[in-house]
């Protein structure tokens, strides 16, 4: 099993960047697809972005050219660039692994999470 443990959630205004961290342990992360996801207060949890084992990026439709996952497997660490931000984005982002396999943005086939980092845009 793998712990993940996310980082660089705060409050920022629109418009500004953040960086938010997911560091693994228990295991290597180079046999492991990773995702990040969000959920807001009353929203289902959804797929922001992955990065899978073969080194192939999926982003959601609302922060594609916005946002870029990137993946350290030597550091056992993915992390989330997130630019231009918008009071939508806000959130508690959740960092997500499953063992490598056929891609998914579907929550229910991630089986290691993070505890989440709130982000929270200010207009």
């Amino acid at each position: 099993q793998v712990q993940l443990v996310e980082s660089g959630g705060r409050l920022v205004q629109a418009g500004d960047s953040l960086r938010l961290s997911c560091v693994a342990s228990g295991r290597t992360l180079s046999s492991y697809d990773m995702g990040w996801f969000r959920q807001a207060p009353g929203k289902e949890r959804e797929f922001v972005a992955g990065f899978s084992w073969s080194s192939r990026t999926y982003y959601t439709d609302s922060v594609k050219g916005r946002f870029t996952i990137s993946r350290d497997n030597s550091k056992s660490s993915v992390y989330l660039q997130m630019n231009s931000l918008r009071p939508e984005d806000t959130a508690v982002y959740y960092c997500a692994a499953r063992y490598a396999g056929a891609w998914s943005t579907n929550p229910q086939s991630f089986k290691s999470w993070g505890r989440g980092t709130q982000v929270t845009v200010s207009s």
